[in-house]
C-alpha cells in the first residue's frame, strides 16, 4: 500500500454535556464532530459510518440528531447506551468513526471538555 492509497481509520473522540437537554446534547455532539472532522482534516463524503453512545444519565435526545444537523444525513449512523459503571464520567457522549484517510494518515482522537479526562495521554 502507498501513501496515496486510502485506508480505513477508527476515530474516537468523546465530550461531556452540562445538562440533559435536547440542545445542550447537540451542542456539544456537534461540537466534537466538527472537530474530529477539522482535526483529522476528513471529508464527509469520506466517512463509512459513525457509532454514538451516550451514558444512561442523557435520555433527551440522541446524539445522532446533531451529527444529521452538520451534514451526515447519508452517512450510517447508530446510537447506544453505554455500560453503567460506578464512577465513569457522567453526561458523556462517545464517538466511533469510520473514515478513509491517506494511506500514512496521522490520525488525531478528540476528547472535549469533562472528557479530557478520560484520555489524558493525549496531546490536546
Amino acid at each position: 500500500m502507498t501513501s496515496d492509497t486510502p485506508r480505513m481509520y477508527g476515530l474516537r473522540g468523546a465530550t461531556t454535556v452540562d445538562e440533559d437537554t435536547s440542545a445542550a446534547i447537540a451542542a456539544r455532539t456537534a461540537e466534537l464532530l466538527g472537530a474530529m472532522l477539522e482535526r483529522n482534516r476528513v471529508a464527509i463524503a469520506d466517512i463509512v459510518s459513525v457509532i454514538l453512545s451516550a451514558t444512561p444519565d442523557l435520555r433527551a435526545d440522541f446524539p445522532a440528531v446533531a451529527a444529521r444537523s452538520i451534514g451526515l444525513s447519508h452517512t450510517p449512523l447508530l446510537c447506544c447506551q453505554e455500560i453503567a459503571v460506578d464512577g465513569a464520567v457522567d453526561g458523556c457522549v462517545r464517538v466511533l468513526m469510520h473514515a478513509y484517510l491517506p494511506g500514512d494518515g496521522e490520525v488525531h482522537h478528540v476528547y472535549l471538555h469533562g472528557a479530557r479526562q478520560l484520555r489524558l495521554d493525549l496531546p490536546e
